[in-house]
């Protein structure tokens, strides 16, 4: 789970912090990338369970479901 301070961090990267509205209210790009940025996080954070739940199994299929985990985030 990500902490308060990584996800202000990453609001302010996107520019979601002291910036006012657009005319009809939304941040729509700031909110997109504020997303791109929390899926990113949250496949890098299944990749390093998943390394840590395969241990012990075969090379092959642990390739495999990091490789699925991975394919996900290009999506």
């Amino acid at each position: 789970m990500m902490t308060k301070e990584e996800i202000i961090e990453m609001a302010q990267r996107c520019g979601l912090f002291g910036i006012r509205p657009y005319p009809d209210g939304t941040y729509s790009e700031a909110l997109e990338d504020f997303a791109k940025l929390i899926a990113e996080k949250e496949c890098d954070e299944c990749v390093k369970r998943a390394n840590i739940a395969l241990l012990g199994t075969l090379t092959t299929t642990k390739n495999r479901v990091l490789k699925a985990i991975r394919a996900r985030r290009q999506e």
